[in-house]
């Protein structure tokens, strides 16, 4: 209850990756999870983040700039003409 938004999401997600690595998990879809996070702690999440991904497959939905800057593949969904989706994929290596 003592903890900041953002650092109760830092527990999270260690949590989650110290049990992705004990059980040596391929995959993980996470979705927003840097969203509670100021710049200094994204970064912080972006440097775990890249430590699991040599082990494992992560899938991050986000809208951050800087966790945007570490992925290897993005894709986003545009809409040029009402009600037509388009998916736009850049590989980044």
């Amino acid at each position: 209850a003592q903890l900041s938004g953002g650092e109760q999401t830092l527990t999270a997600i260690a949590y989650l990756f110290a049990s992705m690595e004990a059980a040596g998990l391929p995959l993980a879809v996470l979705d927003e999870v840097d969203a509670a996070l100021d710049d200094s702690n994204v970064s912080l999440f972006n440097r775990l983040l890249s430590e699991i991904a040599g082990d494992s497959q992560i899938i991050i939905i986000t809208h951050n700039k800087k966790t945007m800057e570490v992925a290897n593949s993005l894709y986003g969904v545009t809409m040029e003409k009402s009600g037509i989706s388009t998916l736009v994929s850049v590989n980044m290596n």
